[in-house]
């Protein structure tokens, strides 16, 4: 794998973000998860991120932005808001190591845990963060605060069928 270094967010680098998100839009859609227009999270939305949470950046060896990782904290626990790496940098550990980088920060602040809401289906998305550790999380078992976030998604249009919860206590 190439040199990939990974460091905070700073907001001359969110361009380059929505863009990497922009792009791996096509790889969800690929695999169903999505449908429709791609979207990006706003310039607003990454501020809020480096603010109240962490966004993280994966650089190639030029300094170029290749993924992101970003994540709030909400009632003791880091929710993962988001993560993407470009298509053309995908399958070469880049996400793992964001989360990983996640997930390190989460621990460092004394966190309960991470939480994330992912497509089911998508073989990249469920399967990927249960090899980092965390379980679905259903019926009863889901807090208050993941399903208020899964209500949300789906409001947006997301398919309820394919949304899954999940989570990794530390």
């Amino acid at each position: 794998m190439t040199d990939i270094t990974i460091r905070p967010a700073r907001s001359e680098h969110f361009a380059a973000l929505r863009a990497i998100e922009l792009a791996s839009f096509e790889t969800l859609r690929e695999a169903g998860a999505v449908s429709g227009t791609p979207v990006a999270n706003s310039l607003e939305a990454l501020h809020q991120l480096c603010r109240e949470g962490v966004l993280l950046v994966a650089f190639a060896p030029d300094d170029i932005p290749v993924g992101f990782a970003g994540a709030v904290i909400r009632e003791d626990w880091l929710h993962i808001a988001e993560a993407d790496v470009h298509p053309d940098w995908q399958r070469q550990g880049i996400g793992r190591r964001l989360m990983h980088a996640l997930l390190s920060e989460g621990k460092a602040r004394g966190l309960n845990g991470a939480s994330l809401t992912t497509d089911r289906n998508a073989p990249f998305n469920a399967p990927f963060y249960a090899s980092l550790g965390f379980d679905i999380v259903e019926g009863n078992a889901i807090s208050p605060r993941l399903k208020a976030v899964l209500t949300e998604e789906i409001l947006a249009g997301l398919d309820p069928k394919r949304r899954v919860a999940m989570q990794l206590v530390y």
